[in-house]
């Protein structure tokens, strides 16, 4: 046996990541103009992967799960607080298990969380009411001639005797 006669269990890290580990995610993560989540506010999870992949999918914590929980943020005032709750709920959650490497699910996940509060944070414009065009005033009323002559041509001849 392997480790001196004794087996180690695998134990999924509750990881103390630190930003240097990956190259992809800054810390703070910027969501969007203004908005920075500290990566401290982000709780990152791995376990073992679902699927197939023989014995390495076995052993290895790939599977990462990324966790926001937008009540005790910092980060958002308290209007985006109420936005991105009415939209995703009071925990916002991204998992990724599509590589092999914990630490490409890491960077995923965190994109992934990245996109979805993106989403919920965005503002939808105001509709603009307009007032239809000269020339599609003069289409829709020309349409409405033709079809009222098509409909006048269908009907059956009427009687000049009545």
């Amino acid at each position: 046996m392997r480790y001196g006669g004794e087996r180690r269990p695998v134990i999924p890290q509750e990881a103390p990541w630190r930003p240097a580990n990956f190259s992809h995610m800054d810390d703070p993560m910027v969501v969007r103009r203004g908005v920075e989540v500290p990566l401290s506010e982000i709780k990152v999870r791995a376990s073992r992967s679902s699927g197939p992949g023989g014995q390495h999918a076995n052993v290895t914590a790939s599977r990462v799960e990324a966790v926001f929980d937008v009540a005790s943020s910092t980060a958002l005032s308290e209007a985006q607080k109420q936005r991105v709750i009415e939209r995703l709920g009071p925990r916002v959650t991204a998992v990724a298990q599509d590589e092999r490497s914990q630490a490409r699910n890491r960077e995923l996940a965190l994109e992934r969380l990245r996109m979805r509060l993106r989403r919920a944070l965005a503002v939808p414009r105001a509709r603009r009411r307009t007032a239809p065009t000269a020339a599609s005033r003069q289409r829709r009323l020309a349409d409405k001639r033709r079809a009222s002559e098509r409909k006048r041509a269908r009907r059956p001849p009427r009687d000049e005797d009545e």
